[in-house]
């Protein structure tokens, strides 16, 4: 265990003992993974001009995500039976074998099959990351560890676009997962001697007293996630109808099997109870994230259809999000919490007002209103997140703050991957599914953003029903990771 020194972490005895580099390494996890999900939007445009299959392109993150979903509910059980060392490198393998399907893949079905095993891996890289934390290093520089992990999340969503873009722009969309093949294959090969504790080399427990994972309620939401998505596959109103009204029915029974596994679930009580801040708070992050999703999905691609604005450009708005995201969210961090629900409201209504503009600027064309959409959006998160969480967290029943925790970053993920999913069905009724020409791009622009505005309506009254309740008893204020 690493020794801490009176004022936090003694990062001189942390680099000496090994531990610094140890703790380097395992956070390269989370930048592969961070950086991978922001950045496939970005060479998106020269991807579909390669691959075609302009009508799948809102499958790119339902799918990747929902590998990340499931795999990072199973690394966390997965090490109290299988060695930390061996996870990582299964994981980093994954990674990097789906990183090389997507950059030599020659159809775009062959792509979604490697975004699916990238995924696996990248969402396994991160759940092991936390994992790592808990086990390696002493409980009393946590804090401070995590912090750091925080502020690689916002590294990467900045990095990720502009790799996509320079990659793009120099040489080929295939060469930027290229690069992530390259860190995955190094990272499985160097996980065999960094991690070399016993800590890492040995099963965490014995017997049957990791939680059960969640067989059920996973892959009933994988179900669901596919059925939305497939239901903007050659669109026809009946088959369509039928396949989204299912998609959605497996998403409430998803959510009503999680909610019969004490043991295993993986929200908290109440979820969607807007009786409770924790209902109306999850409510808001469900519905901000699929809200949101539409400009993450196919902002580059209308951008540069639409209007010809360079990849490299389009690379950089998608980051500048990611910026405001991370600054706003430092410079309200020591608010008082006598204010954090006015924060929590200012937010939504920046989310709310980005998600409307973008079905003005995009149509429109102008990168300064485009950039400045952009930045209300990321803003609005990042000012937002952290207190929304606090909230969440603290008004949790008693013994679920740690499954509270947990909830805020799982329904991101599941909101990211339906919203893509959603997304997808939009667009291709709106005119991708005939394929990617001017006017059917123009035709998208116009109602891909105009359909989610009601879901950011919902996220700015769940954010007025967190302004109306008690205020919350506990400062705690767990790390979020970001997608924009």
């Amino acid at each position: 265990m690493t020794k801490t020194s009176t004022n936090g972490v003694d990062w001189r005895a942390l680099w000496a003992c090994g531990d610094l580099a140890r703790f380097c390494f395992i956070s390269l996890g989370i930048l592969l993974h961070a950086t991978n999900e922001t950045m496939v939007a970005t060479v998106m445009p020269a991807m579909v001009g390669e691959l075609a299959g302009v009508q799948l392109v809102g499958w790119s993150l339902a799918i990747y995500e929902l590998g990340a979903i499931v795999a990072g509910a199973a690394a966390g059980r997965l090490v109290s039976y299988v060695a930390l060392r061996t996870n990582m490198m299964v994981a980093a393998m994954l990674y990097a074998a789906g990183a090389l399907v997507c950059a030599t893949a020659p159809s775009m079905p062959l792509f979604l099959c490697g975004r699916l095993i990238e995924g696996l891996g990248g969402g396994a890289l991160v759940s092991l990351a936390f994992v790592s934390v808990e086990r390696l290093f002493a409980r009393a520089i946590w804090p401070q560890l995590f912090g750091v992990m925080s502020a690689i999340w916002g590294v990467a969503a900045f990095s990720g676009p502009v790799l996509g873009a320079v990659m793009t722009e120099f040489s080929s969309w295939r060469w930027a997962f290229g690069v992530f093949t390259l860190g995955g294959t190094a990272m499985a090969l160097a996980s065999f001697l960094v991690l070399d504790t016993p800590e890492a080399t040995r099963p965490q427990a014995k017997g049957g007293s990791a939680p059960p994972f969640p067989f059920a309620a996973l892959g009933c939401l994988a179900g669901s996630v596919v059925l939305i998505a497939t239901a903007g596959v050659d669109i026809a109103l009946l088959r369509s109808s039928l396949l989204l009204t299912l998609g959605l029915i497996g998403l409430a029974l998803f959510i009503y099997i999680d909610a019969l596994k004490p043991r295993s679930r993986l929200f908290p009580s109440r979820l969607f109870s807007w009786r409770s801040p924790v209902g109306a708070g999850m409510t808001m992050v469900a519905a901000f994230s699929v809200a949101t999703c539409s400009f993450a999905v196919y902002g580059p691609l209308l951008l540069t259809s639409l209007h010809g604005i360079p990849i490299l450009t389009t690379g950089y708005i998608i980051a500048a999000e990611s910026i405001a995201w991370s600054i706003l969210s430092i410079l309200v961090a020591n608010a008082p919490p006598e204010r954090e629900r006015l924060i929590i409201v200012g937010g939504a209504l920046m989310i709310a007002t980005g998600v409307a503009g973008f079905a003005y600027t995009v149509p429109a064309g102008s990168i300064p209103l485009i950039l400045f959409c952009a930045l209300l959006q990321g803003g609005g998160f990042g000012i937002a997140w952290p207190f929304v969480t606090r909230v969440i967290v603290a008004s949790a029943k008693e013994g679920e703050q740690t499954i509270a925790s947990a909830a805020v970053p799982t329904m991101q993920r599941i909101g990211y991957a339906v919203g893509a999913a959603l997304t997808g069905i939009v667009a291709n009724a709106s005119g991708f599914s005939e394929g990617l020409n001017s006017e059917a791009a123009a035709n998208v622009a116009a109602w891909l953003f105009l359909a989610f505005i009601p879901l950011g309506i919902l996220g700015c009254l769940a954010a007025l029903r967190i302004s109306g309740a008690p205020p919350a008893k506990l400062p705690i204020s767990p790390l979020v990771g970001e997608i924009d």
